[in-house]
């Protein structure tokens, strides 16, 4: 009997031999409006493996606008952002926060979650035993990225570097909110959980690598070890050069990390972490998609396999299609991991 897409999954965090690679597509709203019948193709030939849950948050008292859309949009902790693209999100201009002595004025968005918890389980509940994809959290906990909107990005690394000025506190208002929303997650029957946080630069982590395991790696533990009490995986999401930090979220249980992997040297995280992790994608979006030659996405996609792949599991096929990949290049990839698979 084939395999569910659920099951293709569940089997390739557990090295457990799936019976092919498991697809995830990512799409930009600037996909959807500049190459809507690359989607549709997509999605008719190499369908997604993964779904999402229905919409169980209350309506913010704060949020203003649309962040795809050219113009301002506040978000439910109040941090505006300008957007001068549209399809893609915007950035903060204007901290919510101008002095860090001020951190007790952030208040959490726990408005937003689920006024009656029983009533919004169930409807997840529905949700997932209606599907046989493999389904994550309707959330996405982002402690470094929403310190940053909240302070600015150079602000964050300043006060990180003082944090009993109030870095460290307001850090920690941010996590117990988060902690909140996951016990919601973690107590229906998705799969698993998302959080996030880019730290990576081009070439380095945006951080000292000490820093980074005193502040953070602690509350990427704390996300890991109540997915995994429930009896879920542990998705992470960070953009950038963090080859540095590949040991630690495996410590801290992480399954599944989707990350910027032509920054980085693949040979050494073949030797860092091939068959203690699964590789969620992705296929370069700087260069690699982009290109006019979709020769260019079948060789990053033989790049990736040679280092990466392993039938017994531990890679995904994914990417994000977004601002300027080419629609040709962006096919080619998936065409080129079914050959991949058949070799």
């Amino acid at each position: 009997m084939p395999q569910t897409p659920r099951e293709i999954v569940t089997r390739c965090l557990r090295f457990q031999h799936p019976e092919r690679m498991p697809r995830d597509l990512w799409t930009l709203p600037w996909a959807h409006t500049h190459c809507p019948d690359t989607v549709a193709e997509i999605q008719r030939r190499f369908p997604s493996d993964f779904g999402g849950t229905p919409a169980v948050y209350r309506p913010s008292a704060v949020a203003q606008g649309d962040p795809y859309v050219v113009g301002e949009y506040t978000d439910d902790w109040g941090c505006v952002f300008t957007n001068i693209q549209a399809g893609v999100h915007g950035e903060i201009h204007d901290p919510v926060i101008a002095d860090i002595a001020d951190w007790e004025s952030v208040s959490p968005p726990y408005d937003t979650l689920p006024e009656d918890w029983d009533a919004a389980r169930d409807a997840v509940n529905r949700a997932c035993g209606e599907t046989d994809l493999f389904i994550k959290s309707g959330s996405c906990s982002r402690p470094w990225e929403r310190i940053q909107f909240l302070l600015g990005s150079a602000s964050a690394m300043m006060e990180l570097m003082e944090p009993e000025r109030g870095f460290g506190p307001l850090l920690e208002r941010i996590h117990e909110f988060y902690l909140k929303e996951l016990e919601f997650w973690v107590s229906t029957d998705i799969d698993a959980i998302m959080f996030m946080d880019d730290w990576g630069a081009q070439s380095q982590l945006l951080i000292p690598p000490p820093l980074w395991q005193e502040f953070f790696k602690p509350l990427y533990r704390d996300y890991c070890e109540m997915a995994h009490a429930h009896d879920k995986f542990a998705f992470m999401h960070s953009d950038g050069h963090i080859s540095e930090v590949y040991e630690d979220l495996i410590e801290v249980g992480v399954d599944a990390v989707n990350s910027q992997l032509f920054c980085m040297d693949m040979a050494d995280l073949e030797q860092r972490a091939k068959g203690r992790i699964t590789f969620w994608g992705e296929i370069d979006r700087q260069h690699v998609l982009p290109s006019s030659d979709p020769q260019a996405g079948r060789d990053a996609v033989q790049k990736v396999a040679s280092h990466l792949y392993d039938p017994s599991g531990g890679i995904i096929a994914q990417y994000e299609l977004g601002a300027g990949a080419n629609p040709d290049t962006a096919i080619a990839v998936w065409e080129e991991w079914e050959k991949v698979q058949q070799q």
